[in-house]
């Protein structure tokens, strides 16, 4: 464990404690209860104090500083692979975790869906956590013998500089479409936030770009080592694919060599995702045949395209939560799906607005019947956002029903033969956050799961927790 805190929580005896100005709170207010649990120093930007203290003008340099003297040392030791993008960044960082541990090369990963090693260690609340909670990690896993980390790079936790110091030998981009406005303002400041990550690779390293996104060129700096991939175009390029309900098949270019793979995922942005581990495997040195082998029995991320089978239908989870996302899972969907769709969604509360149409219009075009429910409401009306979703849709193939355990038990009875049923929002997640940031106990696939159990239905789980 690393001897410098930023959460007064957390401070141990012997501790430093560094008190950080955030957007919605001042790390200054802690300070008493950081020298009640021990802190044998305090660093602040004011003020005078019981035990220790210096005063300095940033107290995030002063962090970073101090986490690069006394720990990079190790990281520096360590293969680091930073993932961004708005969609993707899960899947893609989960994908290099479970394939180069199963090559028997021992990675962590910290994101949307915790922080693991062999397995998972911890759930963690935001996608990418506080820097001294990512050394924290990493320092563990170091010590435990990993020399692979994966980390997805969210573009909060870029703009409040917690990835600043960590040094990455890869930085991947997946892709750019709308989400966090509220926060950035405008997709300019958004792109301009990820493009932080590629800025930071350490000398050496190399970054990962998708072609075919149109804000590509944001992300491939000159002083950077660049490999791109896509359909397009790309030094890694997509020449056709094939796709079931089973899975995927796939060739790629790269060095005018053709390249096959089978990838036990469906999705055309799938393919995106373990593109980007190929390149990676590639990179670290194995060879395409030991990568091919590794895909084959690859695993995705609890809460990403999770299906459950019931009966001859399917009932699918994800966590697509963003115009994009929604869209690439429906329209995959109907790819395979020789029967009706129906889809169960809601929008977050407290974030981008001007999303919440868009995402309904498209569930809407794209399923036979939708219906619109709560997702993580925070301190929002549910029915103001419900009336944002529906604000100019002339699109009539919906019903409300806000309770959302209601909804996904009433989208499972719609269900005949050879239809699929799409939970989408909260993929993994085991809590719903309501009014005054409650959070409640509730994970849709368990939501079901119970729900088919106390119907006595017979059910085969295509892919386990």
């Amino acid at each position: 464990m690393i001897n410098i805190k930023t959460d007064s929580r957390k401070v141990k005896k012997g501790d430093i404690f560094v008190a950080l100005r955030g957007i919605v709170g001042d790390g200054h207010t802690f300070i008493p209860k950081a020298i009640e649990n021990g802190a044998s120093k305090i660093i602040a930007e004011e003020g005078e104090y019981s035990v220790p203290y210096e005063i300095v003008s940033d107290s995030r340099k002063y962090l970073n500083d101090y986490l690069r003297e006394h720990y990079n040392k190790y990281l520096n030791e360590m293969h680091l692979i930073g993932v961004t993008g708005t969609n993707g960044k899960s899947t893609a960082a989960y994908l290099i975790y479970d394939t180069l541990n199963k090559l028997d090369k021992k990675c962590c990963y910290i994101g949307t869906i915790g922080y693991f090693r062999e397995k998972k260690i911890f759930d963690m609340p935001n996608t990418t956590p506080e820097v001294t909670e990512i050394y924290d990690m990493l320092i563990a896993a170091y010590d435990e013998g990993y020399r692979y980390g994966v980390i997805e790079a969210s573009s909060e936790g870029l703009l409040h500089r917690r990835l600043e110091n960590v040094p990455f030998e890869y930085a991947i981009f997946t892709n750019l479409t709308q989400d966090h406005l509220n926060i950035h303002g405008t997709m300019a400041n958004y792109a301009l936030c990820k493009q932080k990550l590629f800025n930071q690779i350490r000398p050496g390293g190399k970054a990962v770009i998708n072609f075919d996104d149109p804000n590509k060129n944001i992300f491939m700096l000159d002083y950077n080592e660049n490999i791109t991939y896509g359909f397009t175009g790309g030094d890694y390029r997509v020449s056709d694919y094939q796709m079931s309900i089973m899975g995927t098949s796939f060739t790629f270019i790269s060095d005018g060599v053709k390249q096959n793979i089978k990838v036990p995922l469906i999705g055309k942005y799938n393919i995106y995702n373990v593109l980007t581990t190929i390149i990676i495997l590639y990179e670290l040195g194995f060879t395409y045949s030991e990568i091919y082998d590794v895909l084959l029995n690859v695993n995705s991320p609890a809460g990403r395209m999770d299906m459950v089978e019931y009966k001859n239908n399917r009932i699918i989870i994800d966590y697509a939560h963003t115009p994009d996302a929604v869209l690439n899972v429906i329209s995959t969907v109907k790819e395979v799906c020789d029967g009706k769709i129906y889809t169960v969604f809601g929008c977050t509360g407290d974030r981008d607005r001007t999303k919440r149409p868009i995402m309904t219009k498209i569930v809407t075009d794209l399923s036979d019947r939708a219906i619109i429910t709560c997702d993580d409401v925070h301190n929002e009306d549910p029915n103001r956002i419900v009336d944002d979703m529906i604000k100019g849709l002339k699109n009539t193939n919906y019903e409300i029903e806000l309770d959302r355990k209601k909804a996904i038990i009433k989208g499972i009875n719609l269900l005949t033969t050879n239809d699929a049923l799409l939970i989408l929002g909260k993929g993994h997640e085991e809590v719903m956050i309501v009014k005054n940031n409650e959070r409640i106990p509730f994970n849709d696939k368990k939501t079901v799961l119970e729900y088919l159990e106390s119907n006595k239905v017979i059910r085969i789980e295509k892919i386990d927790d």
